[in-house]
């Protein structure tokens, strides 16, 4: 009976559990620093109005327009806060699901139970709807989480943020949304050392100096990149010498802050951080899980420049599809090896021995037997081309 690895499937499924946990930790700070502003001028403005009011600045008009403007200031709080409490309430639901599928690992005790089975098959669903939110396929991601009832699992919302910014920033070249997510973030982006908002500032910056706009850069610079002159001061300097090159500079470090690909790499660095804020591996996993298969079957063969020497059956010895994925890879530790058969793919063992040709060349004994079958009772190397009669093939044993 195989039994089940439950503490090294929770590992791999832990960025399932805490991409919601981050998102409602966020939302509930977002709506109680929103409420407390709000609360704090609403008094302030109270506050102004009543020292008015004893000294008969306001008359009844204007006390009675101030009070229904501030009416109508927490009603809109309210409705905001009424919109985030809903989605506080959404994410909790979807934790409580996540858990409560993650936690039916423990009443499996057999990999061969149909109930994980069917298990496995929910998990490759949702791990494919990850992998589609990634590479910005929502609707599909959507309509395959609707089918397989997995919504709870499709964090549809914080891919699409990435979407949408990652596009203004690479298609639009506009730091905007990424500047109020930076704005709405700075604590977290703090606590973690990121300079993603130094690095937006300075590339509006730049743009400024490349349309023209040398007095408009320079108070840019002043109100948004000299408060970070503790860390990034010899950059500051690099920016500040912008102002007396053109956008066509060959000199090479002016040259590359000018380079337009410079929106691209902004665009990855914001998806690496929110990725990193929320917990979520850099790469889909899709290709963490593959990769976990693909360790335990890489050989020097499948690396190897012969092709040869690589098994058509394998999935790391195919270089173009999931042997890319496999290249970085370490070659995977057999403590027992097992022999494969070149031709059929098929594992040699006591009751398909393998067969030694003279020329060297090992294949199994189920193949050799066949294709003896269909040339007349002799057999062709499909390494060499050389004939021999099956008779010639010995018998290996292993130990």
């Amino acid at each position: 009976m195989e039994k089940i690895n439950v503490e090294h499937m929770l590992a791999i499924e832990e960025p399932f559990m805490k991409a919601p946990v981050e998102q409602l930790k966020r939302a509930v700070r977002q709506s109680q620093k929103q409420a407390e502003r709000e609360a704090a001028q609403v008094s302030a403005a109270l506050d102004g109005m009543a020292g008015s009011s004893s000294s008969s600045e306001l008359g009844p008009e204007e006390m009675d327009k101030a009070l229904g403007g501030l009416i109508d200031r927490l009603k809109t709080l309210k409705r905001k806060l009424e919109e985030a409490q809903h989605e506080e309430a959404q994410l909790i639901q979807r934790s409580k699901q996540r858990a409560t599928d993650l936690s039916e690992l423990d009443r499996f005790e057999s990999a061969a139970q149909p109930e994980f089975q069917r298990w496995c098959r929910a998990r490759l669903d949702r791990v494919l709807v990850d992998y589609m939110l990634r590479n910005g396929n929502v609707e599909t991601a959507q309509r395959l989480a609707a089918n397989s009832k997995l919504e709870h699992f499709a964090d549809t919302s914080l891919f699409a943020l990435v979407m949408a910014t990652e596009r203004e920033l690479r298609e639009e070249h506009s730091c905007r949304g990424a500047l109020q997510w930076c704005a709405e973030n700075r604590s977290a982006l703090t606590k973690v050392e990121s300079p993603l908002e130094f690095e937006l500032r300075m590339q509006e910056f730049i743009e400024m100096v490349r349309s023209g706009k040398t007095l408009a850069a320079i108070v840019y610079a002043k109100r948004h990149l000299t408060s970070w002159s503790d860390t990034q001061l010899p950059r500051i300097e690099r920016a500040m010498m912008l102002l007396a090159f053109s956008s066509t500079t060959q000199c090479p470090p002016y040259k590359a802050m000018f380079d337009e690909a410079r929106w691209a790499a902004l665009a990855s660095d914001f998806r690496a951080v929110i990725f990193q804020l929320f917990h979520l591996p850099p790469q889909p996993l899709l290709h963490l899980l593959l990769q976990t298969g693909l360790s335990a079957l890489k050989t020097p063969a499948c690396v190897s420049g012969d092709p040869a020497e690589r098994n058509r059956d394998c999935p790391a010895c195919q270089p173009e599809t999931l042997g890319r994925l496999a290249q970085g890879l370490p070659l995977s530790h057999h403590v027992h090896s097992n022999l494969v058969c070149r031709i059929t793919g098929e594992r040699m063992n006591e009751d398909n021995p393998p067969m030694r040709l003279p020329n060297g060349h090992v294949y199994s004994l189920a193949a050799l037997t066949d294709m003896a079958a269909e040339l007349g009772g002799q057999v062709k190397c499909p390494h060499t081309a050389q004939v021999f009669a099956l008779a010639e093939a010995k018998k290996m044993f292993i130990l």
